[in-house]
């Protein structure tokens, strides 16, 4: 039987795999309360379980279908992909650049600053995040920039109301990414952070 496959899929352009390497700068979880839930707060280290940060918000196995999986209705429990936000400074500071004002990890719930690896918010999914101390994260995503997060950005920033809806389209491609833990371990800052960017392929 004649292979037709070749005739359905065309043969795609790969990249071959790479690593980057850079610095944690900062860990942070949330260790309190707020009206929109994901504010962070420094801490001096994380100790990383599978499930994500114990006593942190998106610590768990599981979470609620939201917005983001409109294939789902509302609330159904579905697999935790977004137990870990990582940002860079580099993408931060083209942020505020953008915004013409600081923009504080902490306003937008980020768990791990990094810095020294370009174009980290676009790093593929299936890469690994090799953190001295034996911390492994996969990441899962690119973390879309939304209102709300612009909206603690206002809120931190007198006279500058438009924030909360110009957030959300000067971040694009700047908000870092979410991560599951592969394997479980100590973050702390100045680590050693390596990026295992997969072999990389676009399907068409």
């Amino acid at each position: 039987m004649q292979d037709i496959a070749p005739h359905l899929v065309a043969q795609p352009t790969i990249v071959p795999a790479i690593k980057r390497s850079g610095r944690v700068t900062l860990v942070m979880m949330t260790t309190a309360r707020h009206e929109y839930g994901f504010p962070t707060q420094p801490v001096d280290r994380l100790d990383l379980a599978f499930e994500g940060i114990p006593g942190d918000r998106h610590f768990g196995w599981t979470r609620p279908a939201d917005s983001r999986l409109p294939m789902y209705p509302r609330g159904t429990p579905v697999r935790n992909v977004r137990s870990l936000s990582l940002v860079s400074t580099e993408d931060l500071a083209a942020i505020a650049d953008r915004l013409g004002s600081p923009v504080d990890p902490r306003w937008i719930g980020a768990n791990i600053v990094v810095s020294g690896i370009a174009g980290f918010t676009f790093l593929p999914r299936g890469t690994r995040l090799r953190i001295d101390g034996g911390a492994t994260l996969i990441v899962e995503d690119l973390n879309k920039p939304c209102r709300f997060a612009g909206k603690i950005i206002a809120d931190n920033t007198p006279g500058r109301a438009d924030i909360e809806l110009a957030f959300a389209k000067v971040a694009t491609g700047l908000r870092g990414i979410v991560a599951s833990v592969e394997r479980p371990g100590e973050v702390v800052a100045g680590a050693q952070i390596v990026a295992q960017i997969p072999e990389q392929w676009l399907y068409a």
